[in-house]
């Protein structure tokens, strides 16, 4: 735990993902929020169909969704969505013909019905 879901547009070819997948792990490690590092799951999954609003202009989007244990406080989990958006937006130059749009959403796991195992 936890689980880091990250969703980006085709049209940010630029995107070094797998970079950026660990910079999101290594902020969630110094929140101090996660016992061991090899708790941490991310992936990405580029979107090849979107749409953004309703004008024809290029824009796009990286969209990260953190699930997460639920009994945090408020407190904790907006400074988790903050450092993470932190992160996103100090990736580096963005295109100057495409409007990007970066969020965060923390979503509550039921920590009664999880289950996991480590193997190996």
């Amino acid at each position: 735990m936890p689980h880091l879901h990250l969703e980006y547009t085709a049209n940010l070819t630029n995107l070094a993902v797998e970079k950026t997948l660990l910079r999101l792990n290594n902020v969630l490690m110094a929140s101090g929020q996660f016992g061991s590092e090899f708790d941490i799951k991310s992936r990405a999954v580029k979107v090849e169909s979107f749409q953004v609003g309703t004008s024809l202009n290029p824009r796009g989007f990286i969209a990260v969704k953190l699930s997460l244990l639920s009994g945090r406080s408020p407190q904790v989990k907006q400074q988790l969505s903050q450092s993470l958006l932190a992160a996103l937006q100090d990736l580096g130059d963005w295109p100057a013909d495409i409007q990007v749009q970066l969020s965060v959403l923390l979503v509550d796991m039921d920590r009664d019905s999880y289950s996991k195992v480590a193997i190996g």
